[in-house]
């Protein structure tokens, strides 16, 4: 008889051993699937959005919350810097480079950025059709912006105010679609690009009035994109930043450390959580094969004096481990999906980070080899034990 139908059928024969076994083994695999696929995409993410940007300027308030904020747009900004200090940055001879940033609108959700082209130049990306604005209330829009908010060349829309969907709409400044970007895998996907001086007129209405002549004068922006112009730059300038009374620079690097260091307690605390699971599934599937042993000694007796080999004996036990890790690396793998793509499905709709569960990562082959191993060494023993069998005594108790 096969030895692949011998060993299906004894798993049968004890089918609440097996979806144990399975069940803990799955959920180990699941978690770690999960954690992994989820941390290597925002680590990856997080850490390109934040390439070239040595220091963020804004207004006094959390540094992390600015740097949230203006480099990946989930955040509400500390506030807003007088327009004097783009240029008073730009003439600083530690600054190589200076992005302005004026936020305040979306598009369903999706932030509407007054800035310069010098933004898309810096994240290296490219138009997938139509041209960058050249005039007021043009706007350029991401590719994920473009998908999900159905915006494409010509499109019209309105800003509306706030950066969450449901506020009022600007209903006096319309904004019409001249470009779209391709996917950049960066946090442009995700963004509706503008002049800053469409930012201001949605704000200020008509520049002639009393109102808007005064606010005119007042003009500011949310935050400013610095980039060093040498190594010295980064012990000098931060301190120069936060020495004026309206301006606070954040550091991404300390910031994001910071940042990295309390997700990474989560992250070991699921990781662990999975090493558990594994664990349990170890000494269930242990249990279960020994027991299964026990129950088929008589059986093994008769297969040993019908000629199967000791090595035979032993592989079929080792199979039967390795049949139910293969099962639960199928569920759990699927488990750990199908909980990414419920993540990603979320992050999408709040217009924040992206995520994918068909996004491959080499460290999922370690996921398959430490489930192999569990089995493997749950059937070692039960194997050697039933390949060392007594068979004339085992038959001679019946």
């Amino acid at each position: 008889m096969n030895a692949l139908v011998i060993v299906v059928a004894q798993l049968k024969r004890r089918p609440l051993q097996t979806v144990l076994s399975v069940l803990l083994l799955a959920l180990g695999v699941a978690t770690m699937v999960f954690v992994l696929l989820l941390h290597t995409q925002l680590a990856r993410q997080i850490t390109r959005d934040v390439q070239g940007v040595d220091v963020v300027v804004g207004a006094k308030g959390s540094p992390l919350q600015l740097i949230l904020s203006a480099v990946y747009h989930v955040d509400i900004p500390t506030g807003n810097v007088p327009l004097a200090a783009v240029e008073q940055l730009r003439a600083n001879p530690f600054v190589s480079k200076v992005i302005p940033l004026a936020l305040g609108d979306n598009v369903q959700g999706f932030r509407i950025v007054g800035t310069e082209p010098a933004l898309i130049e810096h994240y290296g990306a490219r138009l997938a059709a139509g041209a960058l604005w050249s005039e007021r209330m043009q706007a350029v829009v991401g590719a994920q912006v473009a998908h999900q908010a159905n915006l494409s060349l010509g499109s019209r829309f309105f800003g509306a105010h706030g950066l969450a969907i449901g506020g009022p709409l600007h209903e006096d400044a319309e904004y019409r679609v001249v470009g779209v970007l391709a996917a950049t895998g960066t946090v442009l996907d995700r963004l509706a690009l503008t002049g800053i001086e469409s930012i201001w007129f949605t704000h200020e209405g008509d520049a002639d009035s009393q109102e808007g002549k005064m606010l005119k004068t007042e003009r500011e922006v949310t935050a400013l994109l610095v980039q060093y112009a040498s190594p010295l730059a980064a012990a000098l300038l931060p301190r120069q930043i936060n020495a004026e009374p309206k301006l606070m620079a954040a550091v991404p690097a300390s910031e994001l450390a910071r940042l990295f260091a309390v997700v990474g307690v989560g992250i070991d605390t699921l990781r662990a959580f999975a090493l558990i699971l594994f664990g349990a599934a170890l000494i269930a599937m242990f249990i279960a094969l020994t027991s299964a042993l026990e129950e088929r000694r008589y059986d093994i007796a008769v297969m040993r004096m019908l000629g199967a080999s000791r090595s035979r004996v032993a592989t079929m036990l080792l199979m039967e481990g390795w049949l139910l890790a293969l099962i639960a690396l199928l569920l759990g793998t699927g488990l750990g999906f199908a909980a990414v793509q419920i993540v990603g499905t979320w992050m999408a709709q709040s217009r924040s980070f992206s995520v994918s569960a068909w996004a491959w990562t080499p460290e999922l082959i370690g996921v398959l080899a430490i489930a192999l191993a569990v089995a493997t060494v749950a059937a070692l023993i039960p194997a050697w034990r039933a390949s060392r069998m007594d068979v004339h005594a085992t038959l001679a108790e019946g």
